[in-house]
């Protein structure tokens, strides 16, 4: 129930009476899991685990610690490892599916939730993130029809409702508005599902016009969601500090990497555009937000036993290189069937200087879109995990701490950080692909213009869009005028 404070009080006593209890030190590895302790949390699994190897359930509790700490690929053995023991285990075919997903490996994912989907029916989770699959293979209808039949059965169901809203073809009608609003007030809803919900009602509020009502569907589901995770704005602060003030240094001149193409930026900045623009081109792979490079900075942080960016400015040339061996290692999937691949997770702006030094020969396109337009769209999306989106303040200086990094690289870098505006893109369309492609060191190809007719899956939650021609009707804050002035001072614009 998102309590781990009153978990651990009531977990107390067992654990002072039976401390090496497996079942005590699952739970207690949960609580610990929760507070995001992870290290703790691990420690107690592990010892839990080896008490019953055997057990799926463990093997499955030990897997999601494993994914929550970063160690992603590990988590996925230890997944398989408890299907094997169980093929019944519905969590455990769930969990796997997720971690897929996160793995950019879309294909087994699929297998694996329509696993969990056949086995439990009923499981709300599972049948959403099938649904999820469906709509970023880009099959509409199909994807409709899942959330449809969850609904059907599970009306409180936030994600199926969310899942609905994210297909951005969809038009949400008034009856949607009336069961969002009656699902909302369920007695089975959790503030999970209403946190969903709220941002489902904003889009179909949104669809209809009523602007000053989906505002206030947004505000009420995201001072929900911060009453679970804050943001902590000071100490991301001190993080970028530390990142700009330490010294990378690479080997001069060396060519490591020149088969990645990393697309970085803020969330809903036209990224994923991009991504399908390269993506359509003969040579690069278009491999989704993959989490290989976060991986690779968690080894390393293991490995030295120092918090990242602590020891970013110890790091040798030599040191340098093998982490972006190591990079290559990882993501050597994707250059199978083409030479180049796209590494599109936003947050590794944060991370352009080890970029530079771990594969000098990358290329790195750093995608922009209006402040006020990247920022709303934030705010719009439900984005679990993203505690900086849920106000304007918090907003405001994560898009200045990106502004930042964004313009300082790109003036230092010119040859290998590139600007891709957005605006200028609906501009000039042709003109805008043929720069980016020249940058990319990619010769001109006619398809990348019809990037809407490329098929391949989409994992974020622009899936739908890319696969339309360019529109210059997206815009969505001259809609909202006034409702907006609190966002436009926190970014500090003129108010209308």
């Amino acid at each position: 129930m998102g309590q781990p404070a009153q978990a651990a009080n009531l977990l107390s006593p067992l654990l002072a009476n039976y401390p090496d209890h497996p079942e005590v030190l699952r739970l207690h590895a949960n609580v610990l899991n929760a507070r995001r302790e992870h290290k703790l949390a691990l420690r107690d699994m592990r010892r839990a685990l080896e008490q019953r190897p055997q057990d799926a359930t463990y093997n499955n509790s030990y897997a999601v610690i494993l994914a929550e700490a970063g160690e992603l690929d590990l988590a996925i053995e230890f997944l398989r490892r408890a299907c094997e023991l169980q093929p019944s285990l519905v969590v455990g075919w769930y969990n796997l599916g997720l971690f897929l997903i996160r793995s950019a490996r879309f294909e087994e994912a699929r297998d694996a939730l329509r696993r969990a989907v056949a086995l439990a029916p009923d499981y709300a989770a599972a049948r959403a993130q099938y649904a999820d699959l469906l709509r970023m293979d880009n099959l509409r209808d199909e994807a409709i029809a899942e959330y449809r039949k969850l609904l059907a059965g599970q009306p409180w169901a936030g994600m199926a409702w969310w899942g609905l809203a994210e297909i951005k073809t969809l038009r949400l009608e008034a009856d949607d508005s009336n069961a969002i609003r009656r699902a909302m007030a369920h007695p089975r809803a959790s503030d999970g599902d209403r946190i969903a919900l709220g941002f489902a009602l904003a889009k179909a509020e949104d669809d209809q016009g009523r602007y000053a009502d989906a505002m206030q569907a947004l505000a009420e589901a995201n001072a929900t969601a911060q009453r679970y995770r804050t943001w902590d704005a000071a100490g991301f602060v001190r993080t970028m500090e530390s990142i700009r003030a330490a010294t990378c240094t690479a080997d001069a001149g060396q060519e490591l990497g020149s088969e990645v193409i990393f697309i970085v930026g803020m969330p809903r900045s036209g990224s994923t555009l991009i991504e399908q623009i390269l993506a359509s081109h003969s040579q690069v792979e278009g491999a989704a937000e993959l989490p290989d490079l976060p991986m690779v900075i968690g080894e390393e942080s293991t490995r030295r036993k120092k918090a990242y960016p602590a020891w970013l400015s110890d790091a040798s040339a030599e040191d340098w290189r093998r982490l972006g061996q190591r990079y290559l290692e990882r993501t050597a999937r994707w250059r199978k069937n083409r030479p180049a691949f796209t590494d599109k997770l936003p947050n590794n702006w944060m991370h352009v200087g080890m970029i530079r030094a771990m594969l000098p020969g990358a290329r790195i396109v750093i995608s922009r879109r209006d402040a006020l337009e990247t920022c709303f769209s934030c705010y719009r999306q439900y984005f679990p995990g993203n505690d900086y989106t849920r106000g304007f303040s918090d907003l405001a200086g994560y898009w200045r701490s990106f502004d930042v990094a964004a313009t300082h690289w790109a003036q230092k870098e010119p040859a290998h950080v590139y600007e891709h505006v957005y605006e200028d893109l609906l501009k000039d369309p042709e003109g805008r692909i043929r720069q980016l492609l020249a940058f990319c060191q990619l010769p001109f190809e006619e398809a990348c213009l019809h990037f809407n007719e490329t098929q391949r899956a989409v994992g974020t939650p622009s899936a739908m869009q890319v696969r339309q021609p360019l529109r210059s009707d997206t815009a969505r804050s001259p809609r909202y005028g006034a409702l907006l002035n609190p966002l436009r001072e926190a970014l500090g614009l003129p108010l209308v």
